[in-house]
């Protein structure tokens, strides 16, 4: 017999409403809607640049004479780098430095160099036109990039030659829930942002499975940690990061000394996010809205997985309707070999062919979900993809959320249930 008060969930913008079994007991089902974007996106970043965060204002930290890099995140994140770049710009004109000494370098990690054009979308036809060739894509694979150092567990740190050579660095960046560094924003600008492959290689591979190494923590977090190490030896001295939201619309913006700038930053992020719950669940229900599209509708099967005890349940719904950019990592699912067996195999530099075009941060997800798999029984709810591709990630697939359903409680007649209306933007607390 099923409760008579409907639950839901959120699928291509679209309430899914069901009921749960009389044996299931709801630990919570509060949904976290989109908040609002500011109404004057410039003004508040002027705001925030106006009252930083443990640091003197940009205008005092710069000098004459100084050459500086501003480093800003790639198409494949939200951050609107054409309305910050030129203030920080500004800035930097009126401390006595022109725009003839100022160098932006699109910080994107291992992700495919942007052209000039991609570049010019992403940082703006002013920036483009007022640094001409200085506007420049980091290039993890490149010979000139700068070995600096190692951080204090040995990470070695490797970034563009154009930061390791420059007397003022600032970063522009966008933070919010990260399932391994705990929080994007901060120094990820630098590790990954303007790290070789190999560095970066070194450091993620190396943290990622660390039980700390997850969302919504930063202290005692070694793959955090190590970001900060990177970054400080890089000389970072001054970020700004920005709370977006899925309409891609500033909600508060954060400036200053980066760590101090980037623990408000997340501060306020998980004010917004932050779903607590009593106890782990047994049956997660979770909804890949807002973030649907091919990689990032993963986010939320990643966060069911923190607050969901092992053997559990997890129903992971989402459309996959433009489900192309995950194949390559549905057929490494499709492996015999375990996420334990994988991760060595990443780590020894053993990268399978199909992956090497890939980020690293891609590659990382094999490893996510075949410990997912290992793990928990998920149930993908899909209209996306056919049921033989659903198997080969090692998932049960479902045609409808109502089926879903059945099929959990025929295996769980009891069970406490977490349910994530719009699964991809929360971030699970278990007391």
């Amino acid at each position: 017999m099923a409760e008579t008060r409907e639950r839901y969930v959120i699928c291509e913008g679209k309430q899914i409403c069901f009921s749960l079994p009389s044996g299931w007991k709801v630990l919570s089902d509060q949904d976290k809607p989109t908040v609002p974007g500011v109404a004057d996106p410039v003004a508040e970043i002027r705001r925030a640049l106006d009252n930083p965060i443990g640091s003197p204002k940009l205008e005092e930290l710069a000098k004459p004479g100084m050459d500086v890099v501003l480093l800003f995140d790639d198409l494949q994140r939200p951050t609107p780098a054409h309305l910050a770049l030129p203030e920080l710009m500004n800035r930097l004109n009126r401390a006595g430095i022109p725009d003839s000494r100022m160098t932006a370098v699109c910080a994107l990690g291992t992700h495919p160099v942007l052209s000039y054009e991609q570049l010019k979308k992403k940082a703006g036809e002013e920036v483009a036109k007022r640094l001409g060739e200085r506007l420049i894509s980091h290039d993890p694979y490149s010979t000139q990039n700068v070995v600096i150092g190692r951080t204090h567990r040995g990470t070695i740190v490797e970034i563009n030659p154009h930061v390791a050579f420059a007397d003022l660095i600032i970063g522009v960046g966008e933070c919010m829930p990260h399932p391994t560094a705990g929080f994007g924003g901060g120094y990820k600008i630098v590790m990954p942002g303007v790290s070789s492959y190999r560095a970066v290689a070194d450091h993620h591979f190396a943290w990622i499975r660390h039980r700390y190494a997850k969302v919504n923590v930063m202290e005692g977090n070694p793959f955090y940690e190590e970001v900060v190490d990177a970054g400080r030896l890089a000389r970072l001295a001054f970020k700004l990061d920005l709370v977006i939201n899925d309409k891609k619309e500033i909600i508060r913006a954060f400036a200053g000394e980066t760590m101090a700038e980037q623990k408000e930053a997340a501060k306020f992020a998980t004010s917004l996010y932050f779903v607590p719950l009593a106890k782990v669940a047994d049956v997660t229900i979770t909804s890949a809205y807002p973030l649907e599209i091919a990689v990032q509708a993963t986010k939320a099967l990643t966060m069911a997985g923190y607050c969901t005890r092992s053997g559990g349940i997890i129903i992971w719904v989402a459309p996959q309707k433009e489900a192309g950019p995950i194949l390559p990592l549905v057929q490494e699912m499709a492996s015999s070999e375990t996420a334990t067996d994988f991760h060595r195999r990443l780590i020894s530099g053993n990268i399978p062919d199909q992956l090497t075009s890939f980020g690293i941060s891609y590659i990382m997800q094999v490893v996510f979900f075949k410990e997912l798999a290992e793990k928990f029984d998920v149930i993908h709810v899909t209209e996306g993809l056919p049921t033989e591709t659903v198997r080969m990630m090692k998932f049960t697939h479902a045609r409808s959320l109502l089926e879903a359903v059945d099929m959990a409680a025929n295996k769980m007649p009891k069970a406490d249930v977490a349910i994530f209306p719009s699964g991809g933007n929360i971030i699970p607390g278990v007391a």
